[in-house]
């Protein structure tokens, strides 16, 4: 409904080029133009009630059959919607693919869902974040698309090096001067070795993206060398987070909702520990308040740390190297006060539904960005008392799956649990 938005697309730019040279073509429909009121008004009240206004039905479909009768019957209808799926790099090659699109710019709360059942093939958004209407996002992917259209880029190679144009971010770039403010370009920029800079940029390139936007490298296309090459970065660069795990023994539920102390099991220990190193947790506590089951434990744990299971198996041994028996969270929680000079936040998981819960994307921004330690409390029995639950500062939302059934094992729950707040890919 403001087609004058779209100026900047034409008349400036890669856009304002490609349109010049007839590669691309940009045509504007208002809707307000197929208004039948006396107020050519777009918009009215949502039926049920609520705030704000909803698109009309009939002017957006008016519009809508204009532009594809302008276009050809195939036209591909794209809706800019907060509710669409997330526009990235290769819906953006699928889009430009496609000799025509009809792209419909929502505005105040949406369009009348009737729209979209009857007309739109494809919703997307570019990002969890809002503004005034759909034709900032047109815009956004009119930019996006055009560049892909052959011979609107100078050089097509861009396209390969560029930021998600092979699925990573792109490499550092230099220009001249050789050296400004003492510092230098990278001596192998200037080396004229056409393979070492190729390799040193591919190297920056995945190492960008591990720093930043780790998820892209579960799609990434790495040769067993570049494999290695993340390996070693995942090693010796990792992350900065402080987080801490415990298995909590008591207080906790048994199947009768009563609150009890519940039995260490070795294999609990096993895998956590396992867990818990994988990811680079600082420490895994046990944390049981029954002396006998504390000394059972230390005795699991000193065989391999310290006895003959040390020079059977060095690598449980290093996994049981991360584990601190206490005997309650407390006592985990003054540790960890000890070695970070702070309190930890509590997150408590449960598998159990309940209002006021975290979740996982949103906990992990929180461990990676915040800079707080943190201690992911694991619940035996049936789970963590109420109790535990109330000093929480986050709860966690419950892992589910497809069925009825959420009785996963606590080993099963703390690697669950786990990927998801520190996978490298998540």
């Amino acid at each position: 409904i403001f087609p004058g938005m779209f100026g900047a697309l034409t008349a400036h730019g890669i856009t304002g080029r490609a349109i010049g040279a007839g590669l691309l073509r940009l045509c504007t429909i208002n809707p307000r133009d197929y208004a039948r009121n006396r107020h050519r008004s777009v918009d009215d009240r949502p039926y049920g009630g609520g705030a704000g206004m909803v698109m009309i039905f009939q002017p957006l479909c008016d519009a809508i059959r204009r532009a594809r009768e302008e276009l050809g019957g195939d036209a591909h209808v794209v809706y800019l919607s907060p509710q669409g799926r997330r526009l990235n790099q290769r819906r953006v090659r699928e889009l430009s693919r496609r000799r025509r699109l009809v792209l419909l710019c929502g505005r105040y709360e949406g369009v009348d869902e009737r729209v979209s059942e009857l007309y739109v093939d494809m919703s997307l958004s570019t990002g969890k974040y809002v503004n005034s209407g759909g034709e900032y996002a047109c815009s956004v992917m009119v930019d996006a698309v055009a560049r892909y259209l052959p011979g609107v880029l100078g050089n097509s190679r861009s396209l390969e090096t560029e930021s998600f144009g092979n699925g990573l971010l792109e490499h550092p770039q230099y220009t001249k001067p050789e050296t400004y403010e003492e510092k230098s370009v990278p001596e192998v920029l200037l080396s004229g070795n056409h393979e070492r800079i190729r390799r040193w940029r591919r190297e920056r390139s995945i190492e960008t993206t591990f720093r930043l936007k780790p998820a892209l490298l579960d799609a990434a296309d790495l040769s067993e060398d570049e494999n290695r090459f993340l390996g070693k970065l995942k090693s010796e660069k990792p992350p900065e987070f402080r987080v801490y795990v415990a298995l909590v023994h008591h207080p906790v539920y048994n199947s009768r909702m009563e609150i009890v102390s519940t039995a260490f099991k070795s294999i609990d220990v096993h895998d956590i520990s396992r867990d818990a190193t994988t990811y680079g947790i600082g420490k895994f506590y046990l944390a049981n308040p029954v002396e006998e089951q504390r000394k059972l434990a230390k005795r699991l744990t000193d065989h391999w740390t310290e006895g003959a299971g040390r020079r059977f198996n060095e690598t449980k041994s290093r996994a049981f190297g991360v584990v601190e028996i206490t005997d309650s969270i407390e006592r985990a929680v003054a540790d960890i006060e000890k070695i970070e000079g702070r309190r930890p936040k509590l997150v408590a998981t449960d598998a159990r539904f309940s209002d006021e819960t975290t979740g996982y994307a949103e906990m992990r921004k929180l461990i990676f960005e915040s800079g707080e330690p943190f201690l992911i409390l694991f619940g035996t029995g049936s789970g963590l008392a109420g109790e535990v639950m109330e000093k929480a500062d986050y709860v966690l939302r419950p892992i589910s799956g497809y069925r009825e059934f959420n009785h996963l094992s606590v080993r099963s729950a703390a690697a669950i649990t786990l990927d998801r707040l520190l996978s490298c890919g998540a």
